[in-house]
């Protein structure tokens, strides 16, 4: 792994003519590290996040108004009392994913969250990917949003057309569109609050929150209290707790599970945060569990008070203490889901620009949206682009029918993190980008380790035929040497010695390529089992036995992969793999190959249209990265060196990784 491997690998970093093959795809950046922040010449974000601002982040950005109507779409349709435990489960499954950015957030704690991770482990093409994916995600998800503030704020003034006209939505004849004043007033406004700067906005945002988590516990306890006069009449329905069965529980999980989506805005968040290592894993897990908590009580208070069959399905909550003489409670219910909104509104707009900010330190977008702003410390370009183009669309269109693909984007993100920890556990990188500039230095390690390894082969006995003793001294083991030379007999036994130590190296180098050569061969298994058994088993145009066959197929490249995963051990690089002290993921390999099967079966089942608009958008993505990302990235020129050369070359040189 010398001079020879540094020069293959300056090929597959894809400059000029060569960056149209596949290398440019599969190049990989330099994992964080305190070496490597040192040398970036882009300007840091603000340091100044903690545990509390990151559960408020979290926990505003996940719990949405979708909670105030959704406990009772999936209780009429698919769970019944059972609601609870559907909530347990999708909390269950979203935690799988949160576990894998745990680890990765604490590891590499950069901006830019699922985009970083991949490029790091998995490799530039489907970073890319991931990182429009998430943009569309953002937009189209921030729009929605605000979209729905207005038909919800509406009631405080007494009905949908009591708006006043400068926030009333309007019908423009000839275009039939239908425009929505109040949407892109408020996605402005969040937009300007985010460039105040991410102390300002995050404490904004913990006050929303917890007013939100307020009228939470308001609808518990009152709920409670009714429920104990009333005896819990929901739970005396005569079709027991599973009237749809356990598939309908399961059901109805899988449709809650996208309730939990919002909690990967803390990830985003990693480069402001004072102690990540700490902090970002307490922040993910402790948001998640209070989002878990919430949910399961609030069902149990609803489904327990109106029976399941007779709850509103598009106001279930006030309707239920409606029913129970509590009218006022529409209100409170009303300002719940108003600030839910706005809050979910500030957690979808904070990742974007610094997902684009990512981008474009990395030369796959124009630098225009890595400019941080000296005064405020946050990349307020990037800020006000995505506040406008979010504000646009929640004015003009009627975002509803996109609403699927913000899924797609957050789903394909949960999936390549739990890939990457598969990655980073059984073959991280092991090899480091260096610049070009760098070529001296480079050649010159390079150099000594292969004059090293000659050497060292010499003396083990290592030969060719121009290698062959003379004066009747071998190098080889078993040297027979004359007692009257006992100098020569104690050089040629630590030669020997020696030849021993670097042959010994070489089988246990043999054994470590040969070892990631099958997790490699065995993670692929893994995806691609996963994708034939959840494509199958969804599948309803599939004759019967061509679905069971494929099920199996998948189903056996899928255990075959876990089993070989499970058998082999993982790579000693994972401990020196960015930053340590930080959280491990458990469970391993168990736990992310759970939470690619389950993501997996969720994308495949979003629906033939939703993946059809976003394959166009993401069509659209790979038209600008072949005609700007793939010739503008910091990875165009570089060379890739083994990583037991790297810190020898860094150490020799002035100069400093791209």
């Amino acid at each position: 792994m010398g001079l020879e491997e540094g020069t293959s690998s300056q090929e597959r970093g894809g400059g000029g003519g060569r960056g149209w093959g596949m290398r440019c795809l599969v190049r990989r950046k330099q994992v964080d590290s305190d070496r490597v922040k040192a040398g970036e010449r882009h300007q840091q974000l603000n340091k100044i996040l903690s545990i509390p601002q990151l559960i408020a982040i979290g926990v505003g950005s996940t719990i949405g108004a979708g909670v105030y109507v959704l406990v009772g779409t999936v209780a009429r349709e698919h769970a019944g009392p059972a609601l609870t435990i559907s909530f347990l489960i999708a909390g269950i499954a979203a935690a799988l994913s949160a576990f894998c950015y745990a680890e990765l957030a604490s590891r590499c704690p950069s901006a830019g969250s699922a985009y970083h991770y991949s490029y790091i482990c998995v490799g530039e093409g489907v970073a890319w990917l991931i990182g429009w994916a998430l943009i569309l995600e953002y937009t189209v998800g921030g729009s929605a949003v605000a979209r729905g503030i207005s038909p919800n704020l509406a009631l405080f003034f007494g009905g949908q057309d009591s708006l006043p006209f400068f926030l009333a939505r309007a019908h423009i004849p000839g275009l039939d569109i239908v425009v929505d004043p109040c949407a892109a007033i408020l996605a402005l406004t969040v937009t300007g609050l985010l460039c105040m700067g991410i102390k300002e906005s995050s404490s904004v945002q913990a006050v929303v929150t917890a007013a939100n988590v307020c009228v939470m516990l308001f609808v518990i306890i009152a709920g409670g209290y009714i429920g104990f006069h009333t005896g819990w009449v929901g739970y005396s329905v005569s079709s027991g707790y599973f009237p749809y069965g356990v598939n309908g529980m399961l059901a109805g999980s899988a449709t809650v599970f996208f309730a939990y989506i919002g909690f990967d805005s803390v990830a985003s968040t990693a480069e402001e945060v004072k102690n990540p290592q700490r902090d970002l894993p307490w922040g993910i897990g402790t948001a998640l569990s209070i989002c878990c908590f919430l949910y399961m009580m609030v069902s149990i208070v609803i489904v327990g008070i109106v029976p399941y069959f007779a709850i509103d399905p598009d106001t279930p909550i006030s309707s239920a203490f409606a029913r129970h003489g509590m009218h006022w409670a529409m209100y409170i219910v009303t300002t719940g889901a108003v600030l839910a909104l706005c809050s979910t509104l500030m957690g979808s707009i904070l990742p974007q620009p610094r997902i684009l900010m990512s981008m474009a330190r990395d030369g796959l977008l124009p630098p225009f949206f890595s400019d941080v702003n000296k005064q405020t410390q946050v990349p307020v370009k990037s800020t006000i682009l995505t506040g406008i183009c979010a504000a646009s669309l929640a004015f003009f269109m009627d975002v509803s029918q996109l609403a699927g693909m913000v899924s797609v984007g957050t789903l394909l993100a949960f999936t390549i993190v739990a890939i990457s920890i598969l990655i980073l556990r059984y073959v991280p990188p092991d090899e480091v980008p260096l610049p070009s500039s760098l070529q001296e230095s480079i050649d010159s390690i390079s150099l000594h380790y292969d004059s090293q390894e000659i050497k060292t082969k010499d003396i083990a006995g290592v030969e060719t035929d121009s290698q062959k003793p003379q004066g009747g001294i071998s190098r080889a083991k078993g040297v027979e040497v004359s007692a009257e030379y006992p100098l020569i007999m104690k050089e040629l036994n630590q030669v020997s010695c020696s030849g021993s130590n670097f042959l010994m190296h070489v089988a246990d180098k043999l054994d470590e390529q040969v070892r990631r050569k099958r997790a490699a061969l065995s993670i692929a298994s893994v995806c691609i089992g996963v994708v034939i058994l959840t494509f199958s088993a969804s599948a309803t145009f599939l004759a019967a036995y061509i679905s069971y066959l494929a099920c199996f197929i998948g189903g056996l490249l899928l255990l075959a992969g876990l089993g070989v995963l499970s058998w082999i051990d993982q790579d000693n690089g994972r401990h020196s793999f960015g930053y340590s002290g930080g959280f491990i993921c458990p469970f391993i390999p168990f736990l992310p190959i759970m939470s690619i099967l389950i993501n997996t079966y969720l994308l495949v089942n979003l629906g033939t249209g939703t993946w059809i608009r976003v394959s166009v958008w993401l069509v659209i993505g790979v038209f600008v990265y072949i005609f700007y990302g793939r010739t503008h990235s910091s990875l165009t020129d570089v060379v890739y060196v083994p990583l037991a050369h790297a810190d020898k070359i860094q150490r020799t040189s002035s100069e400093f990784v791209a």
